[in-house]
C-alpha cells in the first residue's frame, strides 16, 4: 500500500479547528465531513484524512433502528461522542445536541451543552434552527462552546414538516433561511449545515456568509459536503436519496464474508491446525 502524501498524510495534517474551517473557506478549499458513531470507524475515517467528523443524531436511525432522530438522548449522544473522540487525532469532532436538549430554556441548553462538551471531549456542537433557538445559541456561545448551525431540512422538526421533501422552494421560506443563516453568523456560529435545499439558494447563502457552509443535498456551490457514513459506504440499501453517492457496497461485502465464515464453521474448516493452539 502506498503511503499517504500531501495534506492527507497524518504527519502533515494539523488538528482541524474552527479557525482552520474559516481559512479553508477563505482559500477556496472544500471541507470534507462525514458521520461516525464509534471508536473503530472514527479512527479509520480520521486516518483517511477527513476534515470534520460529525457525531450525528442520525445514530438514532443507523445505529439504533429508529424511524426518526427524535428518540436520541443526551446520554446516548455522550456515549457516541466519547467513543468517536477516543479514536480521533486530527479531525474536528462535532456532536449533535439531540431533540429537546436546547429548546425548553437557555439554562437547560447551557447545562446540556457543557455536559456534552465536558464528557465527550468534542470540539463543537451542532444545533438545528434559526431565530427560534437563537437565545440558546447565544447562551451556549457565551460559555465558549463553538456552534455549527443547521438550516433547511431539519430532521428534528420532521413531525412539523410531515415529510423529508426539499425545503425552501418558495420565496418566503428561502428568505427566512437566508435571514436565519445571517443571524447565526452574526451571533457567532462557526459554520452552518444546509440540508436539502435548492442549489441556487445554497449558493446564494454561501456567497453572502463569511462562515463556511456545509451541504447535504444542497448542490456543489457550498464550502463543504457531509454524508452519513453508513449511506456513503453502502452499509444499507434502504435509503437512496438523489444526493447520495455510494463509494462502496459494504453491505454485500459483509454478507459474503459472514456467509463464508458460517460455511467454514459448519464444515469444520475453521479453525485450521494453524489457527489452533
Amino acid at each position: 500500500m502506498s503511503q499517504q502524501k500531501g495534506y492527507l498524510s497524518n504527519e502533515n495534517r494539523k488538528k482541524v479547528t474552527t479557525h482552520r474551517l474559516l481559512e479553508m473557506k477563505q482559500n477556496g478549499e472544500k471541507i470534507s465531513m462525514l458521520t461516525a458513531y464509534d471508536y473503530s470507524m472514527a479512527s479509520i475515517i480520521d486516518k483517511a484524512g477527513m476534515d470534520v467528523i460529525l457525531v450525528g443524531d442520525s445514530a438514532s436511525n443507523v445505529m439504533v433502528g429508529n424511524a426518526t432522530t427524535l428518540p436520541m438522548t443526551v446520554d446516548q449522544m455522550i456515549h457516541h461522542g466519547k467513543s468517536v473522540t477516543n479514536g480521533v487525532e486530527k479531525a474536528m469532532v462535532v456532536v449533535d445536541m439531540p431533540f429537546g436538549s436546547y429548546h425548553a430554556s437557555t439554562q437547560e441548553a447551557v447545562t446540556n451543552a457543557v455536559r456534552i462538551m465536558r464528557e465527550t471531549g468534542a470540539d463543537c456542537l451542532k444545533l438545528e434552527g434559526g431565530v427560534e433557538i437563537i437565545d440558546s445559541v447565544r447562551a451556549i456561545l457565551a460559555t465558549g462552546i463553538p456552534i455549527m448551525g443547521h438550516l433547511g431540512l431539519m430532521p428534528q422538526s420532521i413531525n412539523k414538516y410531515g415529510s423529508y421533501a426539499l425545503r425552501a422552494k418558495d420565496s418566503a421560506e428561502a428568505d427566512k433561511l437566508i435571514s436565519d443563516a445571517k443571524l447565526l453568523e452574526e451571533t457567532g456560529c462557526c459554520s452552518v449545515v444546509l440540508e436539502k435545499i435548492p442549489t441556487e439558494l445554497a449558493k446564494k447563502v454561501t456567497e453572502e456568509l463569511n462562515i463556511p457552509t456545509i451541504g447535504i443535498g444542497a448542490g456543489p456551490f457550498v464550502d463543504g459536503q457531509v454524508l452519513v457514513m453508513h449511506d456513503m459506504l453502502g452499509l444499507n440499501k434502504g435509503f437512496s436519496p438523489k444526493f447520495l453517492r455510494r463509494y462502496a457496497n459494504l453491505y454485500d461485502v459483509i454478507i459474503e464474508a459472514v456467509q463464508s465464515y458460517i460455511e467454514d464453521v459448519k464444515s469444520s474448516d475453521f479453525p485450521s491446525v494453524d489457527e489452533s493452539y
